[in-house]
C-alpha cells in the first residue's frame, strides 16, 4: 500500500539527441502531429495528447539505427490512417504500415530525420 505523502514517479520524457532542432521540429509537428510548447536555440518540447519528447541539438548523435522510442497509443490504426497523408511525404524506407508482432502488439514503425525510430504500438485486438 502507498502512503499518499510517498514519493512516486509520474512520466518519463526521451530526451531525443537531433542534429538540426528546426528541421526536427519541422518533422515532429509537421510529420507527426506534435505541438511545441516551448523552444530554446537547442532545446524543444513537445506534446502530443498525453505524451511529450524533449529534442536537444547536438552535435554527437548516435549512430543511425542505435537509438528508438515505443510511443503507446490507443486507436493505432486510426492514428495511422491520420498521419497517413504527411508519412507519404517522408523517403521510402521511412515508414512501415500498420502490422502485428509476435508479441502481440500492432505497430507502425517511423524514422526521424536523425534516423531514431519511433514504434507506435498497442496491443492486438485493443
Amino acid at each position: 500500500m502507498t502512503e499518499t505523502n510517498s514519493p512516486r514517479c509520474l512520466s518519463i520524457t526521451p530526451i531525443i539527441p537531433v542534429s538540426d532542432i528546426g528541421r526536427a521540429l519541422d518533422f515532429y509537428t509537421n510529420i507527426l502531429g506534435f505541438t511545441m510548447q516551448a523552444r530554446d536555440d537547442g532545446y524543444a518540447y513537445i506534446v502530443k495528447d498525453e505524451i511529450a519528447l524533449r529534442l536537444l541539438m547536438t552535435t554527437d548523435t548516435p549512430p543511425k539505427g542505435k537509438q528508438a522510442c515505443y510511443i503507446c497509443v490507443e486507436n493505432l490504426d486510426d492514428l495511422f490512417e491520420q498521419m497517413k497523408a504527411n508519412l507519404q511525404q517522408l523517403p521510402e524506407g521511412r515508414v512501415r504500415a500498420p502490422f502485428d508482432q509476435p508479441y502481440g502488439q500492432r505497430e507502425f514503425h517511423v524514422t526521424d530525420e536523425d534516423s531514431l525510430l519511433l514504434f507506435f504500438g498497442e496491443p492486438v485486438g485493443t
